[in-house]
Parts: C-alpha cells; sequence; structure tokens
C-alpha cells in the first residue's frame, strides 16, 4: 500500500551534447559551442554563465574527479516542468575530446575508440565522477559544488547535435558538415531522437545556416533548433524539443527563428534593466559602493532578475555609471555655482572700470592674483584640474578654484563683467546728472510729492534714460538731503536765535503768548519757511529745542556723540591719564628724594666749570642744603655737543632738572636753541611727557669783572628767557666774587630743581583730598558750543601742552588744573571746560571767576549762543572770547568770517573784555601765554568777584565773610603790584598769517622802541634792582618812546552823573599831588624830556570843564604804574572799567553787579529785537542808555552814540587775532602812536626788502636756495618739486582739498630732511599722504629767496587785471609771463600746469582754479602785508592765479582761450529798513611785522628762538 500511494518520482532523461571535437587541426581555434551550450542550460544564470571552457588539459587534470580519465564531461541535472506541468528531470552529459597540453593529442583513455564511435555510445560509465561547473574548477574541486554523476553511469536517452554556423577559426564548415554527417551516422544507428542545435546565431552566417537546414530537412524527423548561448536565445528549447521526442507523452514544443526568439529575449533584458536601473536611480550619494548597495537590493526582485539575465558584473557596471553621473551632477551644480559667483568675486576685487576696461581677461587674471583679497575669494589647488580633486566635496568652502578662471564660461563672464560696469556706470551718471537737474529745480521743497515735480522733467535727458524706479530713488534721496539739511538749517537757526529761548522762565512751561511770539520771530525767517510742507516735523523740532533748553544734559543735547561736554570728557580722560602716568613714573619718590640727578647744559666749558664748582662744594658728592644730605650726580654736556638729546634722557640716567648756564648774548642763544630742540623732539617723537615736565634753571655766570658792560643786558635778557620758559633765573649775587659761580647761586638753583620736583609729585598725587581743591586759586569756566567746526583739542591745547597742566579733583571729568606764573607767584587755577548748555547751571549756582568762551568764526550760530549765554553774566566776571577759525587768511578772503569776527571784537570791546582768535592750522595756540593776560586780570578782581557772589548767595547767607576758594598768601587787593615793564603786559608776539609755520614776532607795539622785551618778568626776580636806562645808554638802546597825550573824547554825547561827582571830588582834592605807591626811581635817573605830561581832560571832560590843574603825573621813567589816591588816573596799564569802578567804589560804596547785556549795545539790541517785533512800547535807545553804564574804552564814539565802534578801521580793529585784543594793551598803543614821527620815516627808508620767515629749523643746502642753483639746462625743473607733483598726480590727484587741507608738520619736514639725505628717495617708500607731500611742495616755494612771482612784475600784473576786454587782458598777461626769468618760467608752467590738472578734478576733489589760487597765490607771489596797500589788491592777485590755471593752454601751450563764467562781483547785502543791531566795524588784521626791522643796534634776541 505504502508503495502504491508513494508520489512517482519525475522521469529522468539523459541528454548527450555531441558535435565537432578533437584536436585544432580538426576544429579550429575554437569549439563549436557545445560546453557553452551545456553551461547556458544547466545554469541559466548569467553569473554562472562561462564563455571560456578549454579541451586542452594537464595530465593531472584529465585524471582529476571532474574528467576522470574520460571524454566526456557530466555536466549535473535540470528539473524541468513542462506546458502540461509534468516535471522530468534532464541529464545532460557532454562528449568531447580532451588534449594533452604536452603532446597536444588527444588523452589515452579507458574507452580508445575514436570520438565519433564515443559519442554515438548509449551507456556511459564513471565511478565517482564529479559534476563540471567550470575550468577553474579543474584541481580544485573542493572549493566547488562536489556532485556525483548518479550511481557512476547513465543511458542516453537523445542526442543533441550541436553546429556552429558562425564563421569559425581556421576552420572549413563543409568539414564540419562532412563529420556532422557522420556523426549522424552513427548516431541514427542508436535509434535515439535527434536535434540539431544550430549555436552561436548571434554570429551566424546566413549560407551556413541554410545549408545546416537544407542537411536537415534531407533527413527524416531531424529538427533544427538556432540558438544562441551567449544571449540565452532557444538554449532551453531545444532540450524542451528533445525531451518531448523522447516523451511523446509531452506537447511538442514550438521551434521559434532565432530573431524572433532573440527579440522576445532582448525584451525580456531591456525590461529587467529598466527596473533595475530606475532601482539603482534611489542611490543619490555618488559616494555609495557596490557592496553596500548590493546589500540593500538583494532581496529585491527586480534587482534578482537583472541578476540572472545580465549577471553581477553587468549589474555592478550599470551602478558605477550611475554614480558617475551623480558625481558629474554634483561638479556640474559645483561649476554652476563658482559660475554664479564669479561675479560678485569680480565686483570685489575689479570693481574700478578705469583699470580693466582695455585689459584682456590673461591681464585681468594677472591683476586678481595681486589684489589683497584674492585668497578669501579664490583658492588655488595643488592638484588640477579642480573637478578631479577633493576640493568637489568641500561644500562649506565657498572659494572659486583659481584653475576654473581658464575655462571659456569664466572670461565670457569677465566680459558681462566689463559691459556691466560700463552700463552702470553710465547708469550711475545719468542717475548723478538727474540729481543735478533736480538741484537746479529750486522751486522743489521739503516734503514735495514725486508726482508734482515729474511734468517738469519729462523731457530730462537723464530721466529718459534711467528707470522709473530709479528716478523715484533719485528723487527719494534728493527729498531726504533737503529735508535732512532745511532741518538741520532749522536747528541752526534755533540757535542763532538762542536770545529767544534762553529768556524763558525755566520754573514753568511756555505760555501760548511766547509760543506765538517765537512763531511770530521765527516765521520771517527763510528756514522756518522752507519746512511749510512738513509743519508737524518742524513744531516737533522746535519743542524738541524748548525741552533742550528747559533739560539741558549730555543725553539731550541736540549733537549726539558730538556734544562738547562728551568729548571734553573723553579727552581729558585720556590727555590727563597719560600725562599724569608719564610724571608719576619720572617723580614716583619725589617726596622723600635724597638723590638728585642735574643736568648741565653750557657753551664753551661752561657746564664742566659749574660742574667742577658744585663738586668743590661737595663731599663725595654729597651735597648738604637745608639741614639735609642729598647725592648728587652731574652730568655736563655742551651745548654743541651733537650727542645732546641723546645724553639727556637714558635708562641709567633720568634727570630731576637741567641748569643752563650762560655768560654771554651768545650762549643764552644757544641756551634756548637747545631747549627748543629738546621740547620739539619731545612733541615729534612723544616718548613720554619728561622733556616737557624736565624743570629748567637759567644761571648766569659772573664776569669776574664786576663792572662790565655786558652784565645789566646779559641779566635782563636772561629774564627774559626765564619768563618765557616759565623757569627760575638765577642772578649775580650783590658784590664782587672771586669764581664765576657763587654757592648762593647753587644752593638757590638746587632749591628750585627741588621744589619743581616736589610740586610735580603733589600734581600727580594719586588721592586727592579737600585741601587740593582749597588750594585752586581761580576757577575759570570755558564754554564752547556742540558741534562747532573745531576740534576739542584745539581749544585745549593751549592747557594740555602746558608742562604745568594737571588733572583735577576726583569726579571732576570735565576739569584740569594749571600751574602758571602770575605776577610774582605760581597759582593754581582750575580750568572747567563745559557746553554752553552745561555751563548755564554753573553760571547761576557756582562761583566763577572768569569766562573764556569759545565761538566759531564759520558759524552764526555759535556767536548766538555765546550772545545769548553773555548776556546773562554778571558784569563783575572777566570774559575772555576766543574766535575759531583755520587761518588769519580766513579773514581776508571770507566775509562771513570777517563778520562773526569784528562782531566778536566789538562785543569784547564794548563790555571791557579781552578777545583771541585761534587757528587749527597755526601751531602758535598750543602756548598758554594766550590767556596770560586774562588770567592776571582774573586774579586781580578775585576778591570783588567773590564778595559779588557771596552777597547775591541767598545759599549761603550764614556764611558769607567765608572765602569759597582760599586766597592766596599774597592777597588779591587792587593795589597790584604790576610787571616793571609797560610791556610785559602784553601778550606773545604775532605770526604771519599765511603759512602753517608759525614764527614768534614782536608786537606791534614793540615795532617803534626797538626793545626785545617780549614776556613780563612773571617769575620772582633773583637780582637787585636795575636801572633800565643804565642799560640802554651802555648799550646804545634808543630813549623811551614818549607817551602820547591822549586825545580828547570830544564825541562823548554825556556821562553818568554821578561818575562825574566822583571825578570832580577827587580831582578837587589833590588835584597835582599823586604820591606813587612805588618808590620812584632816583631823580638823577629820570630824564624830565622823555615824559609828556597827561592832560587830565584828554581822560575826562565835563561840560563844565576844568581849566586849571589839568595836568596828571605821568608814568615814571622805568615805566611802573603810579596810583594816586583820591582822583582817577589812567595808568601805563590802561585800567579798564571794571577797575575804575573798583576805585570808585571806595568813596562811593560798592556797586551792584549787573549783567553784561546793559553793557553792550550790541547784546541788547540783539535781545531787544526780538521783543520790538511783537511790541512796540519802546525804543532800544531809550532801554538802552536807562540801564547801561557809560565806560571808556578805546573806540571813540560818535555825539549820536559813544559805543559805535571807530571810523577809522585799520585802527579800530584787533591789533592781533592771534593773541589778543585787550583795552589796556590798546590805549597804551594809543599813547605812543604820535611818537613814532620821524623816526618811523627814516626806519622805513632803511627797511630791507620784505622776506618771508624762515620756517625750516635745521641747515639745508637745498631748500631756501635760489631757484638757478637747482636747475640745469636738461633738467629745468627743481627735482624735488618734479617728484612731489608726479606723487600727487599719481596717488592722490583726487584728494579732496588737495593743497587746502593741511598735512602733518612733521611729515613735511621729514620729506624735506630725507630729500637732503639723498635726492633719489622714493616718496611712496616714506608711507607719507598726500596732503603732507603737498604741504612740503607749497613750503618748497615758501624758503625761496625770492618768490616764483618776481616782485618787479607784480605791479604790471596789476594795471593789466583792471583791462576790461577779457580777450585784451589775456594777451597782457601772457606778454608779462614772457618777461619771467627763464628758470622761473618753465617753473611757473609746470606748477600752473599742474594745479590745472588738480582743477580738472574738481568734482571729487572741490579744488577749482579758485580754490587753489587762494591757497597759492600767497606762495607764488610772497605778499608784503606790511604794506597796507597791497592789501587792498589781494584778491585781484588771486584773480590773477586764477586765470593762470584757467587759461593754462592759452598761457603756455598756444591753445584757445577757454570760456568760463564771469565772476560775480560780491554784492553787500540789502540793507534792512529798520536798523536792528548797530553796525559792525570790519575788523583788520594788522601784518606781521618782518624780523629785520626790529633788529636794528641789538644782538639777537633768545627769546626768538623758542
Amino acid at each position: 500500500m505504502m508503495a502504491k500511494n508513494k508520489e512517482p518520482r519525475p522521469p529522468s532523461y539523459a541528454v548527450s551534447v555531441v558535435g565537432l571535437s578533437g584536436t585544432e587541426k580538426d576544429k579550429g581555434n575554437c569549439g563549436v559551442g557545445k560546453s557553452c551550450l551545456c553551461n547556458r542550460f544547466v545554469r541559466s544564470k548569467a553569473d554562472e554563465y562561462y564563455p571560456e571552457h578549454t579541451s586542452v588539459l594537464s595530465t593531472i587534470d584529465f585524471g582529476g574527479r571532474v574528467v576522470n580519465n574520460d571524454h566526456f564531461l557530466y555536466w549535473g541535472d535540470v528539473t524541468q516542468s513542462g506546458e502540461d506541468g509534468i516535471e522530468c528531470r534532464i541529464h545532460v552529459i557532454e562528449q568531447t575530446e580532451f588534449i594533452d597540453d604536452q603532446t597536444f593529442l588527444p588523452h589515452r583513455s579507458t574507452n580508445l575508440q575514436p570520438y565519433i564511435k564515443r559519442a554515438a555510445a548509449s551507456k556511459l560509465q564513471s565511478a565517482e565522477k564529479l559534476m563540471y561547473i567550470c575550468t577553474d574548477q579543474l584541481g580544485l574541486e573542493q572549493d566547488f559544488e562536489q556532485k556525483q554523476m548518479p550511481e557512476g553511469k547513465l543511458s542516453i536517452d537523445g542526442f543533441l547535435l550541436c553546429i556552429d554556423v558562425s564563421q569559425g577559426c581556421n576552420r572549413k564548415f563543409d568539414d564540419q558538415l562532412k563529420f556532422v554527417n557522420n556523426l549522424y551516422i552513427q548516431l541514427s544507428k542508436s535509434k535515439k531522437p535527434i536535434i540539431i542545435a544550430a549555436t552561436k546565431c548571434d554570429e551566424c552566417v546566413d549560407h551556413y545556416l541554410r545549408e545546416v537546414q537544407a542537411f536537415a530537412s534531407n533527413k527524416k524527423n531531424l529538427v533544427v533548433v538556432e540558438t544562441s548561448a551567449r544571449f540565452n536565445v532557444n538554449v532551453e528549447t531545444c532540450f524542451t524539443a528533445l525531451v518531448q521526442m523522447m516523451d511523446k507523452t509531452r506537447g511538442k514544443p514550438k521551434i521559434i527563428p532565432y530573431l524572433d526568439a532573440y527579440k522576445t529575449q532582448r525584451q525580456l533584458v531591456v525590461t529587467a534593466t529598466d527596473k533595475f536601473e530606475k532601482l539603482v536611480q534611489t542611490v543619490r550619494d555618488y559616494h555609495a559602493t557596490w557592496k553596500t548597495v548590493s546589500n540593500k537590493l538583494k532581496n529585491h526582485p527586480d534587482y534578482e532578475e537583472y541578476i540572472n539575465l545580465e549577471g553581477t558584473k553587468k549589474a555592478k557596471n550599470t551602478f558605477s555609471k550611475h554614480i558617475e553621473q551623480l558625481k558629474q551632477e554634483h561638479i556640474r551644480k559645483r561649476k554652476e555655482e563658482y559660475i554664479n559667483a564669479l561675479p560678485r568675486a569680480l565686483n570685489t576685487l575689479l570693481s574700478n572700470l578705469d583699470e580693466i576696461e582695455h585689459l584682456s581677461w590673461s591681464e585681468a587674471l594677472k591683476l586678481i592674483e595681486k589684489r589683497p583679497d584674492f585668497h578669501s575669494c579664490f583658492v588655488v589647488l595643488e592638484k588640477t584640474p579642480w573637478d578631479e580633486t577633493d576640493h568637489i566635496d568641500k561644500v562649506n568652502d565657498r572659494r572659486i578654484p583659481f584653475d576654473l578662471l581658464t575655462t571659456l564660461e569664466a572670461e565670457k563672464v569677465y566680459q558681462n563683467h566689463v559691459q556691466h560696469l560700463i552700463s552702470e556706470k553710465r547708469r550711475v551718471e545719468m542717475k548723478e546728472k538727474f540729481k543735478k537737474t533736480l538741484e537746479k529745480i529750486q522751486f522743489i521743497s521739503p516734503g514735495q510729492p514725486w508726482e508734482e515735480v515729474i511734468c517738469f522733467v519729462m523731457e530730462d535727458e537723464a530721466f529718459k534714460y534711467i528707470t522709473d524706479a530709479d528716478s523715484k530713488e533719485v528723487y527719494g534721496r534728493h527729498q531726504r538731503e533737503i529735508v535732512e539739511k532745511a532741518k538741520e538749517e532749522f536747528q541752526e537757526m534755533l540757535f542763532e536765535h538762542s536770545e529767544l529761548f534762553y529768556d524763558l522762565d525755566l520754573n514753568a512751561t511756555p505760555s501760548s503768548d511766547k509760543m506765538s511770539e517765537i512763531h511770530a520771530v521765527l516765521s520771517e525767517e527763510p528756514r522756518y519757511k522752507a519746512l511749510q510742507k512738513l509743519a508737524p516735523d518742524r513744531e516737533s523740532l522746535l519743542l524738541k529745542h524748548i525741552g533742550f533748553v528747559y533739560h539741558p544734559t549730555k543725553e539731550t543735547c541736540l549733537s549726539g556723540q558730538n556734544c562738547m561736554d562728551i568729548k571734553v570728557e573723553q579727552l581729558l580722560a585720556n590727555s590727563l591719564l597719560q600725562l599724569d602716568h608719564g610724571r608719576s613714573n619720572l617723580y614716583h619718590d619725589s617726596a622723600n628724594i635724597d638723590k638728585v640727578n642735574l643736568f648741565i647744559l653750557g657753551k664753551d666749558g661752561l657746564a664742566q666749570e659749574l660742574a667742577n664748582e658744585i663738586r668743590t662744594q661737595s663731599t663725595d658728592d654729597e651735597y648738604a642744603l637745608d639741614g639735609k644730605i642729598y647725592e648728587l650726580d652731574l652730568r655736563p654736556v655742551d651745548a654743541k655737543s651733537p650727542y645732546l638729546l641723546t645724553q639727556l634722557w637714558t635708562s641709567t640716567f633720568k634727570p630731576h632738572g637741567c641748569f643752563c648756564v650762560f655768560n654771554s648774548i651768545e650762549s643764552l642763544n644757544f641756551i634756548g636753541d637747545c631747549i627748543a630742540k629738546i621740547r620739539a623732539e619731545a612733541s615729534q617723537i612723544r616718548r613720554d611727557k619728561y622733556m616737557a615736565n624736565l624743570p629748567f634753571t637759567l644761571i648766569l655766570a659772573n664776569q669776574r669783572d664786576s663792572i662790565s658792560k655786558n652784565l645789566p643786558i646779559l641779566r635782563h635778557q636772561g629774564q627774559q628767557l626765564a619768563n618765557k620758559l616759565q623757569c627760575p633765573f638765577v642772578d649775580v649775587p650783590a658784590g664782587t666774587y672771586p669764581r664765576k659761580f657763587n654757592e648762593t647761586q647753587i644752593k638757590q638753583a638746587l632749591r628750585g630743581v627741588l621744589e619743581a620736583v616736589k610740586h610735580h609729585f603733589d600734581v600727580v598725587s594719586p588721592v586727592p583730598t579737600i585741601k587740593d581743591l582749597s588750594e585752586a586759586d581761580l576757577r575759570i569756566v570755558m564754554c564752547a558750543m556742540c558741534g562747532d567746526p573745531f576740534s576739542v583739542d584745539l581749544i585745549l591745547s593751549p592747557f594740555l601742552d602746558s608742562h604745568s597742566c594737571s588733572a583735577a579733583q576726583a569726579g571732576q571729568n570735565n576739569s584740569l588744573m594749571l600751574d602758571k606764573i602770575i605776577g610774582e607767584k605760581r597759582r593754581r587755577i582750575q580750568i572747567t571746560i563745559l557746553s554752553y548748555h552745561s555751563s548755564i547751571g554753573v553760571r547761576k549756582d557756582e562761583l566763577v571767576h572768569g569766562y573764556i568762551l569759545v565761538y566759531s568764526a564759520k558759524r552764526k550760530a555759535s556767536m548766538g549762543m555765546l550772545r545769548a549765554f553773555l548776556s546773562e553774566v554778571q558784569d563783575t566776571i572777566p570774559v575772555q572770547l576766543v574766535a575759531v577759525t583755520d587761518s588769519q587768511a580766513d579773514f581776508f578772503e571770507n566775509e562771513a568770517i570777517k563778520e562773526l569776527m569784528t562782531e566778536g571784537e566789538h562785543i569784547a570791546t564794548e563790555i571791557t573784555a579781552k578777545f583771541t582768535a585761534l587757528y587749527s592750522l597755526s601751531q602758535y595756540h598750543r602756548q598758554t601765554e594766550v590767556f596770560t593776560l586774562f588770567f592776571s586780570d582774573v586774579l586781580e578782581k578775585k576778591n570783588m568777584i567773590e564778595s559779588s557772589y557771596m552777597s547775591d548767595s541767598t545759599r549761603e547767607t550764614t556764611n558769607t565773610s567765608e572765602d569759597v576758594f582760599s586766597r592766596s598768601p599774597r592777597g588779591s587787593s587792587l593795589d597790584y603790584n604790576y610787571p616793571d615793564s609797560e610791556d610785559d603786559a602784553e601778550g606773545p608776539p604775532p605770526y604771519s598769517p599765511i603759512g602753517d609755520d608759525v614764527r614768534l614776532l614782536p608786537t606791534p607795539s614793540e615795532r617803534s622802541k626797538y626793545r626785545l622785551d617780549l614776556e613780563g618778568n612773571e617769575y620772582p626776580i633773583h637780582s637787585t634792582p636795575l636801572n633800565c636806562h643804565d642799560h640802554e645808554r651802555n648799550h646804545k638802546v634808543p630813549p623811551p618812546i614818549k607817551p602820547k597825550p591822549l586825545v580828547p573824547r570830544t564825541n562823548v554825547k554825556k556821562l553818568d552823573p554821578n561818575l562825574l561827582k566822583t571825578i570832580e571830588a577827587g580831582i578837587g582834592k589833590n588835584p597835582r599831588k599823586q604820591p606813587s605807591r612805588v618808590p620812584a626811581a632816583p631823580p638823577e635817573d629820570i630824564d624830565q624830556s622823555d615824559n609828556y605830561a597827561e592832560p587830565i581832560d584828554t581822560i575826562f571832560k565835563h561840560k563844565g570843564g576844568f581849566t586849571d590843574d589839568t595836568y596828571a603825573v605821568p608814568d615814571d621813567s622805568q615805566n611802573r604804574v603810579i596810583k594816586v589816591r583820591n582822583s582817577i588816573v589812567i595808568n601805563a596799564q590802561g585800567d579798564e572799567e571794571n577797575g575804575f569802578s573798583d576805585r570808585m567804589s571806595k568813596s562811593h560804596g560798592e556797586r551792584r553787579p549787573s549783567k553784561y547785556k546793559y553793557k553792550s549795545k550790541t547784546l541788547f539790541s540783539k535781545a531787544k529785537s526780538y521783543y520790538r517785533r511783537t511790541h512796540s512800547d519802546a525804543s532800544d535807545d531809550e532801554a538802552f542808555t536807562t540801564s547801561k553804564t557809560k565806560r571808556k574804552g578805546r573806540h571813540r564814539g560818535s555825539e549820536e552814540d559813544p559805543l559805535l565802534s571807530p571810523v577809522e578801521t585799520w585802527k579800530g580793529g584787533i591789533d592781533n587775532p592771534a593773541i589778543t585784543s585787550d583795552q589796556e594793551l590798546d590805549d597804551k598803543k594809543m599813547k605812543k602812536k604820535t611818537h613814532k614821527g620821524k623816526e618811523d620815516k627814516k626806519q622805513k627808508k632803511k627797511a630791507k626788502a620784505f622776506n618771508p620767515p624762515i620756517r625750516r629749523n635745521w641747515e639745508s643746502n637745498y631748500f631756501g636756495m635760489p631757484l638757478q642753483d637747482l636747475v640745469t639746462l636738461e633738467k629745468p625743473i627743481p627735482l624735488f618739486v618734479e617728484k612731489c607733483v608726479q606723487f600727487i598726480e599719481d596717488t592722490g590727484l583726487c584728494t579732496e582739498g588737495l593743497y587746502r587741507v593741511s598735512g602733518n608738520k612733521t611729515d613735511q619736514d621729514n620729506i624735506q630732511k630725507q630729500f637732503d639725505q639723498d635726492h633719489d628717495i622714493s616718496l611712496e617708500s616714506m608711507e607719507v599722504t598726500v596732503n603732507a607731500v603737498a604741504g612740503a611742495l607749497k613750503a618748497f616755494f615758501a624758503d625761496l629767496p625770492d618768490p616764483l612771482i618776481p616782485y618787479s612784475l607784480h605791479q604790471e600784473l596789476l594795471e593789466t587785471s583792471k583791462i576790461l576786454d577779457r580777450t585784451e587782458r589775456l594777451h597782457e598777461l601772457k606778454e608779462i609771463v614772457k618777461k619771467f626769468h627763464p628758470v622761473n618760467y618753465d617753473v611757473f608752467k609746470y606748477v600752473i600746469t599742474h594745479l590745472n590738472r588738480v582743477s580738472q578734478q574738481y568734482k571729487t576733489n572741490f579744488m577749482t582754479a579758485d580754490n587753489l589760487s587762494i591757497c597759492f597765490w600767497p606762495t607764488l607771489m610772497r605778499p608784503d602785508f606790511e604794506n597796507r596797500e597791497f592789501l587792498s589788491t589781494t584778491k585781484i592777485h588771486q584773480s590773477v592765479i586764477e586765470t593762470f590755471i584757467q587759461q593754462c593752454q592759452f598761457f603756455f601751450y598756444n591753445g584757445e582761450i577757454v570760456e568760463t563764467p564771469n565772476p560775480v562781483a560780491c554784492q553787500p547785502p540789502p540793507s534792512n529798513t529798520v536798523q536792528m543791531v548797530e553796525p559792525m566795524v570790519p575788523l583788520q588784521l594788522p601784518p606781521p611785522l618782518q624780523p629785520q626791522l626790529i633788529q636794528p643796534q641789538l644782538p639777537a634776541d633768545p627769546l626768538g628762538i623758542i
């Protein structure tokens, strides 16, 4: 039963594959495809198909278990299912013939029959024979699947006869057919089914196939199946057909021709390939590997199907192609990114069209490599090309591979970039042109919409060119500019009307009437009306300004970070910290100093002699002084030593002081030179502040001959230099001494050094105490306006650059302390620098001894704020007005500046204040002497100021007798010890208004006296009194000038009645007798003829008159002040109103302080003018005269108004705006004018030709030499001029403000010094600015002995410029130029041509021909400012230079006359119907006196070197 129920085994068939076999001679180079056919049928998977199977074997392989010494192979079995579902197993045997690889003959086998007979055998037997897989299996059977032939024997059921229909290899097809025919005969004998398999049909030869088919057709039931083992076509079909012949029960398979079967098979492969490729495309990372991907896909049916059909190798190739595509796609994207980024890189590195417009791409690449930003945009790879390196994977590195730029795509990008720059340039030009068109349309107002304007610009060329968006953008920008400008001008207008706001009641909000008044006043201003369409913004600005008036703090300041308080605090924090740090290092342990390092400076061995004398008085270098022993380290150095500066300060020797010894005028000059060098070195190298702090002591050596004639003048000149240096002067003691130096002198000098060292230690004490503040003698407030166009360090430099400047008390961030010798003692002055808005609180609540009010002469608002502030200041407090501008030339060339400077001087004159001008382009302002006279005035009035403050202060009513600041030991009474000389009170000497370099010259008041007393005796004099007339007679000095009797003030309308009573009382009590407070000189020393008596009526003239006793005692012969008790006299200092009223107060009681607005017609009129616009109940004159006290001043008014300025403007202006306009000095000058007379005329005849002051402080064999010595026929242009011009034109032709903006002075000097040493030096290598080179070029011409335009032709140029006909005038000027010396002509032509090129760039450098002529005409023509007639023609001379620049081609190159716009004459402003403010007298600057005009007989003044 079990046997019956057991499933039957599938039938098994053995098929023998036969065909042509044998040696190469028999079958050719290759077989007929039996093995491939078997391989494809048994193992149909592509990976298991081996196209190469060899029949040449070694004996070992032939004897192996696979071949097993047989000439047949067992390929294994295949289980196959038919269409009816019946399975069968087919065993495949291949009958072949193996060839010995040694003999190339068939191997010997157990069956020795020939192949035809063996192949037809139906019984096969081979024990343990293994299945054959591939050739590689032979000898390595253990590495492959081992399957034995069933039972070691098989019975053949059918034959598959293979016939190769391909071309074959060295085999004739006929021979094959013949062999096949014989084989077929043998096979037929077995009675087994036979099928012919036409192999290699993929390489089929048609007629071969036809012959096979013909061969089969001749046989009975012989079927031909066309196969291809390579492409697996009909392989299975031929075996299936054979099985059907063996088993008739099976369905007969359809025999399909090869081509149809091939198409079917290929379609199957293509479908599988598509599915596999889609599967592969899911991989997006080109870094993926086949191993990883195949492991993921091995179970996917599409993957398996493709592997079976095409094999792993093809699948891997398909995958590799996909990965390569991914990589190439990545590279393409990266390249696209780089190409897209290239325009940005080119915009960064090659943004200048002028530079690259004509460059090829290869030239541009070289330029790109030189750019500093090259490596931020590009990367240079070690290996190229870039797409074959790992750089393609650096996705975060956005830099472009440089080798990519060699591609055509990159070159095209570059060409597009150039074209874009060209079009963009055109677009920008058109936008700017359109912007200028808008600027020319005057009716465009702030806030006006674009729609109202567009109709007026429709026909404009630029408007048509640009897009609508661009036009709207340009108009929007234009609107923002004009709105911003209008708002700035509106804000500036509010500051100009400061008087209108600063009289508000700060305890209450502004009333509606006040606001209406403000609007009524402002509505008349065009700047108010300009914001008509932006009324809300205008109202907001006004309310914001009023809010600032109510709450004026740094935080609410309308100037923001430009607030003066912020800038001052920053500057002081940096400057004073650095200053004090340097000092503290130098004087760290100065309180307990026991060793003193002294530097001794002298000439011709004097320094060594003094050192020897000190050592003589010492014991082992220890010196006893005031009960203490000091160790002295002396370092004597000769003044002529070239190592002076290097020896002064070393790491091992740091001096505490310097003794400067002299015994002649020459040695004194050397001392001055050395000190100047030391201080100049300190300012230039800025190694520390030690040099500026180094105490100097001047010591006069004894002349041995006690009656030496030189001693008095040496003493006098030494004292003058000491005053200038603010240092002690040690004189020769009275008596006769055998040695040059006395012990008293040495001790006195040493005490001075110790005191100075201790003083410096006290100054930098790290913990200020209350005592520090109480020691301040004066408190001065300096006020400046926020936003003024000058730097803070300009106005503070007179203090910060002083060696006596130090930080104030901790917490006072806007204050500094200044130690200054005033009178006979050193005073401590606290300077507090505030903005005007911060000063208001100080003015109301705190004690201030004096105000320094700074304003910009370029800004009306600055003057308006000054007026508003000054109006409310009590008139008992001294005031110094300071005008700030660029240079003195501004006064002559700018009417607005001239007007503001004149107004400032006028106000100063009205209120008896002092006036000073500071210039940003000058170095002179860095001297503290600018404010010396002001400090003296403040100190004199200190008691009165404090008394007034205490009496008015309600906060300190219980303590009114106590001083706020401790008084100086000397006291501050009005009986003040004035300096011995009237000249001592004068400020520092003036300087030339032309040029940046400054040389101190004597003041105008000294010109008539030929004296060199340039500074007052501010330091205690350690000498016996001397008779000045003895000095002057011994040295043939002209006698003192006779004081000029004061001119009667005939134009005074009336004086205050109380004042007249005081005058009458004083004269009545003692009309003649006026004893002097200062002892008079011995009678024999007084030359009575040298003094005029002073008629009293020249001072005060009463209507009733005083005909008797009309003379007052004049100054004594030593120019000391004489005080007259109970009477009023004008002393040598020319007392002002404050001093005058102080004297009156002794008999009439204390005058109650008023405000300055009631003393100044200008201030009062400005304030009243606002009131009159809304009220009409009072007049200016009535209000003013009832509230103002008349005063005596330098200006002599008219009958209508005693305050009007004089008509003679030359005398009525500022005598020296660089220094001061002091009422006291002015009165002295008025006295001296009549004494000039004949001496002045003689002096004028003797005066030398005008020469400018020498600006260099070093010797030069080039600069300052005649022009003829610097040129040759081959090189007609001086080398220095050529280098400078070339440098400017190469690097800075477009520099804004070229030749107008001053370069660094140190750089200018260094340029000339370096050129002196090496004429071949390159200016580019010096790394200097264009402005410095321009300044050095101007200095070259300024240093020439004669101006480039000869003086002899100035008059001709002046006359020619008056010719009305333009063409005629130009031809005449051309003829004058031809008269130049050939050398001058060549250089002049070269310079003018250069200036013409500069002017052509005026759009960028803003230097038109007019501006250049303003800067250059004084340099080229060397004006003589001593000549008043010349001053009146300055504008004409400037216009001549402007013409030369404009018409350069016409004058020098025979070109045509260039058409230039006609100059518009400066029309005076229209006068108002109502004169609100009295007219200001134009401010006139007197010319500087030349050095050669003031030195007729005396030796050189040592002060000229400082």
